[in-house]
Formats: C-alpha cells, sequence, structure tokens
C-alpha cells in the first residue's frame, strides 16, 4: 500500500499465499491521504478504531497510535504487520473493544465497521474522551456508509458531513461538540428466547454489540437447537465460532457433566458467550477463548464440535473461514468424535465434508439450512 508515510507490506492473517484479497483497500488509502493533505497535527493521542488488518496503524506508527479493535485476527495481523515493516514492539497500543479506551483522545479515525450496533457502541464508549479539538475522521467504501452511519456520529459526536466519493470510498468528517446530550449505551443487549428450541428455551441470551442476532434467535440458530446431539454424556464440546453462546449453553444444559469451550475470534463474542452461559447459572465447567478456531487446542482431546461457520469476512464471500474450522475440527477430535454443522444450503458444506472426513450426513434439513454431521474415523 502506497501511503505519504511509506509503501508498507501488507498481509491479512493468518497468511494464505493463496488469498487473492489485500490488507488493506480504497478507504484506508483515502484516509491516510487525508490527514497528510489537510495536515492533519497527529502528536497528540491518536486513536484508530475497527483498523481490520492493520494497514492504518502500520502506516502510522511512527505517532504511535493505540489501535481498537473486535477481532483477535484482526488484531494478529497487525502485530504481524508491524514486525513485517520494522515496527518495534509497544510503539502500537494494541486494545480490545472490552479494554478501557483511553481518557483523552486528540484524532479519532474510524474504519466503519459492518455492524451498526458496534458502531454505536464503540461512539458511546469513546464520546467521553473526545474533546473540542479532537479530529474526528471515518472512513469506509462508499456501500458501507449510510444514512444511519451519519446519524450516529452526528448524534453522539457532533455535526458530521461526508466527502466527495474517490475509488467507491468515502470520509466521514466530524466536529467534536462536547457539550451534547447523548444516549444512554443501550449494550449489552438481553432477551428470552422462545419455548420451543431445547434446553435453552425460555433461557436469557446476552448479546455485545456487534454480535449475530442481537435482538432476536435466527433462523438458522433456531434450527440447528432443535437438531442438536442427544444421549452423550461427559463429552468435551466445542462451540465453534460461538456468538453469543446459546449453542454451547444449550449443550452444557442438555449434560451438565460436559465440558464445553466457547471459541470465537471475536472478543464481543466470546464476552457475550460467557455473559449468557453465567446468566442462566449453568452447572458444569466451561472455558471461554478469544482466537483463531480451534487453534491451540490439542489434537485428539475432543468428543464433539458444534459450528455454524460465517461465510463472510466483512465484505468479502469466502469458505476459508469455514475450510479452517473443518480442519481444525478434524484435527482435534478424537477417533469416533462428531463435527455437527449447520449452514445455508447453497453453500455445498457436504462437499467439504465428505473430502476431509470422507463421510458425512444430513440431520435433518429444511428449503433454507442443512444441518450436516461428520465423524472422525
Amino acid at each position: 500500500m502506497t501511503t505519504p508515510w511509506g509503501a508498507p507490506a501488507l498481509t491479512r492473517f493468518p497468511e494464505d499465499p493463496r488469498d487473492r484479497l489485500r490488507a488493506w483497500d480504497a478507504s484506508d488509502a483515502y484516509l491516510l491521504r487525508h490527514l497528510a493533505e489537510r495536515e492533519v497535527p497527529l502528536s497528540g493521542t491518536v486513536v484508530v478504531v475497527g483498523d481490520r488488518w492493520g494497514a492504518l496503524v502500520t502506516a502510522l506508527a511512527e505517532h504511535r497510535p493505540t489501535q481498537i479493535t473486535d477481532s483477535w485476527l484482526g488484531q494478529e495481523a497487525t502485530r504481524a504487520n508491524l514486525a513485517r515493516n520494522g515496527v518495534g514492539p509497544g510503539t502500537v497500543r494494541l486494545l480490545t473493544t472490552q479494554d478501557p479506551p483511553p481518557g483523552r483522545i486528540d484524532v479519532l479515525l474510524v474504519r466503519v465497521p459492518k455492524s451498526l450496533a458496534l458502531l454505536e457502541d464503540q461512539l458511546l464508549r469513546l464520546a467521553p474522551a473526545v474533546h473540542e479539538g479532537t479530529v474526528v475522521v471515518g472512513t469506509g467504501m462508499v456501500k458501507e456508509i449510510h444514512t444511519s452511519t451519519l446519524d450516529l456520529f452526528e448524534r453522539i459526536l457532533g455535526p458530521t458531513r461526508t466527502s466527495l466519493a474517490e475509488k467507491k470510498a468515502r470520509l466521514i468528517l466530524c466536529t467534536p461538540d462536547p457539550a451534547r446530550e447523548r444516549p444512554a449505551n443501550p449494550w449489552p443487549h438481553r432477551y428470552t428466547l422462545p419455548d420451543d428450541v431445547g434446553p435453552v428455551s425460555g433461557r436469557t441470551v446476552v448479546n455485545h454489540a456487534g454480535v449475530f442476532c442481537a435482538d432476536r434467535l435466527d433462523i438458522g440458530t433456531r434450527f440447528f437447537l432443535k437438531h442438536l446431539p442427544a444421549g452423550r454424556s461427559g463429552d468435551r464440546v466445542v462451540d465453534l465460532g460461538c456468538g453469543n453462546g446459546v449453542i454451547g449453553t444449550a449443550a452444557a444444559l442438555a449434560d451438565p457433566r460436559a465440558e464445553v469451550l466457547f471459541v470465537d475470534e471475536s472478543f464481543q463474542a466470546v464476552a457475550s458467550a460467557q455473559a449468557t452461559y453465567r446468566a442462566n447459572g449453568v452447572p458444569g465447567h466451561a472455558e471461554f477463548r478469544v482466537g483463531d478456531g480451534l487453534a491451540g487446542v490439542p489434537a485428539g482431546s475432543v468428543d464433539l464440535v458444534l459450528n455454524n461457520p460465517p461465510f463472510h469476512s466483512h465484505q468479502a464471500t469466502t469458505d476459508a473461514t469455514a475450510w479452517r474450522m473443518f480442519t481444525g475440527a478434524r484435527r482435534t477430535l478424537r477417533p469416533g468424535g462428531e463435527l455437527w454443522v449447520i449452514g445455508n444450503r447453497h453453500l455445498g458444506y457436504h462437499a467439504k465434508l465428505r473430502r476431509l472426513f470422507g463421510n458425512g450426513e444430513v440431520v435433518a434439513s429444511d428449503p433454507k439450512f442443512v444441518v450436516l454431521r461428520a465423524v472422525k474415523r
């Protein structure tokens, strides 16, 4: 990526030479050009929110910025990209969306997330640190910035306008008004599950901002809950890509002797899963881990993996995450262990499972979803 501060070499994480997706896009480049052309002073506390693969903080490393991200993969990509470009450890402060933000912010740069809820939560958390002299600039591709996006900046921080579009990217320019009365932060959100979803019927779900289906049970998870494996006892179970943790909580309620590992690459998701589990007073043992799927879980240590894999990486449609999840499941399952997957019919997960496991059967299906089961031989 060519920037006014040089041309850093950047990759996504985990690095895959077959991956044709870049670690930056036109909105990152547009924001950096804007900062240089307008000679925005970067001597104070610079905070970068939602930097997807570390492109922005790598380019701005000499100004010792703070990065705030919800993505474990994005944070690892940032570490790798900083090292690749000779930036020493500690030069860039790396925070998650669950960490306390800096107490004062002089420059706030926001890479607009896909989730409007996550943007709302982060702006409300950061607003007390913004002062009347703070420079606030958001960036995103044109298709990612909507009237509702601008309304959030306006309502929480102050008067907001947009730039002209360049290469299908646009900037959000906001003038902070510290005297503006801000709404209370509505996150995390809690709701009660319906009465027809097995062990978690009528139970409480806690969703932090940005986690899928924040105010209701999505139809895919609802279908999966009705077809989870039964009759198992004392298993080591993984809720892989746990989101708000409702699947793993159902498994724990169905078998109090089970040991359940909740894992997701989203810090918000794992916090939600932990809150959901605790809100329901579930007996037994559970572990909560933020990371890249099953990396770090010992081989042959798991009896059952329950998985609803994502098929988007930000705005790009890809099966790379699902493939890593399936291969990780095969490695960590004991002989006779099972992977249960739900997905949209058109995604063709059955072919991937048969290729990896040598088997795969349909447990349940409807016109939209299919639940599949693969056994490690």
